[in-house]
């Protein structure tokens, strides 16, 4: 169905020019999923990006064939490919709210996209578009396609994003990342449904990820990549039970393990290659300083107590009432001083507005807060100099969304410094700022630089050190790895691990990783609909959970194993 032979992709800059794929040649063939993987810059969206012409302009496919059947993908004309992206060739992207137009309803981006393509009337379209809904898990399709992207939590955008590119029954679906975003939950039914269409209609996959045990489940064959190069490649059991290259050994290493605690993540050193590490002397200044302001006591716990959150939609009519939804419904938990509360349930449980409810950025309908058994205050009365605001630090699942991209680094890690009053000398500052890059694994120098020119992974340890110059005593985690490969999530995890058990920090660590959420957590809460449903220490949980849906969630879990039981 697909070939690829001897793929290079350069990308133009000023100063040149850089490969970023070299001598790539895979094929997939009718009801295959090809898995691509590698760590961040390897390469796989590149790939995807080629097979879809969907290249930046800056960059250009220097040489190679790539063959949709008997199509030449590179002869064909503007117009020409324009008709087979959509309809012969569809993508799912990875990041849902980038992929979807937020000022049009889900139902009218569906019946847009299936009208583009065939001669069918808007409501032969409609009835496609909710029965592909339907399909794919999402609930009450009939009224949820009149609701708009915002209306939808991550998870579920992500699966009208697949709807999207299943409109027009492709004879081959590019899926970088399609699952990032999901839950264990919604991860299986997903995958299930990719396994399916490949086995029912003979669709082709090249599926673009960086969980192992996605491709284990899923993928007929798979593709090593490092550097823009392939590493490794053959059927799936054979590459990952017994791999041959040390970078993909190093690879299989830095998968946590869900059936065992470890003390720290493995990270990925591949034989004979030498690492860099952050010079201690350098980050000596900003821990001391840390030291000196969080002190050597535990971290305040953290108390919540009836928190009930109502949202409201849209009214029905002029004069009907408006529409609500209760998203999180009399939540009560505490988070130990000094410890790790994991939060775990699928998307659309409640688990980020829990979150945001604890940093102020969601007002509560009713409930209670306690940090450190002070009175914390919610959003409306929560003011700017509150002294929570600074205790109270938040890292969030997406670094590049988070940091200001006019900035530069110095700036945007000074900004607490003075913001709070903490250094109010200017040399001072930029010497933290430096250090504190230090602590974190970064070159000092990278204070001079943009966001946009750090990976995904630097990016997050930013965004880390961000969070650290506030000196905070509670750190709530939103999803702060999902979107990192494993080798990168690794040396994140434990930086988090390092800065929690040097400075003694309350966590609220929410993740849809289990695996990740057992080497990270000390207690764990689970959430379903809103609702509490289990709560109590990590590892009692990961090896007798008592509630039924905590079972479903770690029967779910992806793992290397090759049952195929998603099938």
């Amino acid at each position: 169905m697909l070939t690829v032979e001897d793929l290079t992709v350069r990308f133009h800059h000023r100063s040149g020019a850089a490969t970023a794929v070299e001598g790539v040649s895979l094929t997939v063939g009718q009801g295959e999923i090809h898995g691509l993987v590698g760590e961040s810059g390897a390469g796989k969206s590149t790939i995807g990006a080629s097979i879809m012409g969907l290249l930046p302009a800056a960059g250009e496919i220097a040489s190679g064939r790539l063959m949709l059947g008997e199509t030449d993908l590179r002869a064909l004309t503007a117009s020409e490919a324009h008709q087979i992206r959509g309809k012969r060739i569809s993508m799912i992207f990875q990041d849902p709210q980038t992929s979807l137009n937020p000022l049009m309803t889900i139902g009218d981006q569906l019946i847009e996209t299936i009208q583009a393509h065939e001669e069918i009337s808007t409501d032969a379209a409609r009835a496609r578009a909710i029965a592909l809904l339907e399909e794919i898990g999402i609930t009450d399709a009939t009224r949820r396609i009149r609701a708009y992207p915002h209306q939808f939590s991550g998870g579920m955008r992500q699966r009208v994003v697949i709807a999207l590119a299943l409109c027009t029954n492709p004879e081959l679906i590019v899926a970088d990342e399609p699952t990032t975003a999901l839950d264990v939950s919604v991860q299986a039914q997903v995958l299930k449904l990719l396994r399916s269409l490949a086995r029912d209609r003979g669709v082709g996959f090249i599926l673009i990820t960086h969980d192992i045990g996605v491709i284990a489940q899923v993928a007929d064959r798979v593709t090593v990549l490092r550097g823009g190069r392939i590493v490794e490649q053959g059927e799936t059991r054979q590459v990952l039970t017994a791999p041959e290259a040390p970078y993909t050994q190093a690879l299989m290493a830095a998968v946590p393990p869900l059936d065992h605690r470890l003390d720290r993540f493995h990270l990925p050193v591949v034989v004979g290659e030498e690492t860099e590490t952050a010079g201690a002397e350098a980050a000596r200044e900003a821990e001391d300083w840390l030291r000196e302001g969080i002190g050597s006591a535990a971290g305040p716990e953290l108390e919540l107590s009836g928190i009930t959150v109502r949202f409201h939609g849209e009214r029905q009519g002029f004069f009907g009432a408006r529409e609500s939804f209760t998203a999180l419904d009399d939540v009560s938990l505490t988070v130990r001083p000094g410890t790790v509360m994991g939060l775990v349930g699928e998307s659309g449980s409640g688990k980020s507005t829990l979150a945001k409810v604890v940093a102020a950025l969601v007002q509560p309908s009713s409930g209670e807060m306690r940090l450190g058994g002070a009175q914390l205050p919610f959003m409306r009365t929560r003011h700017r100099h509150h002294p929570s605001r600074r205790l109270l630090q938040m890292v969030f699942q997406d670094p590049f969304s988070s940091l200001n991209a006019r900035h530069r680094i110095a700036t945007i890690l000074g900004e607490p410094l003075w913001l709070y009053g903490l250094e109010t000398d200017r040399t001072r500052r930029d010497r933290l700022v430096r250090s504190m890059l230090a602590l974190v694994g970064l070159p000092p120098e990278a204070a001079d630089r943009y966001p946009h020119q750090f990976s995904g992974g630097q990016r997050q340890r930013i965004a880390v050190a961000r969070a650290l110059l506030s000196r905070p005593g509670l750190l709530i985690c939103d999803e702060p790895t999902s979107a990192l490969d494993v080798s990168i999530q690794a040396q994140i995890l434990n930086l988090l691990k390092d800065m929690q058990s040097r400075f003694g920090l309350t966590t609220l660590f929410i993740s849809h990783d289990l695996a990740v959420v057992r080497q990270m957590s000390d207690d764990i809460a689970v959430l379903q609909g809103g609702k509490l449903v289990e709560t109590g220490p990590s590892e009692p949980f990961f090896t007798r959970p008592a509630a039924g849906y905590s079972q479903d969630l770690l029967a779910n879990t992806p793992r290397v194993r090759f049952d195929r039981s998603v099938a």
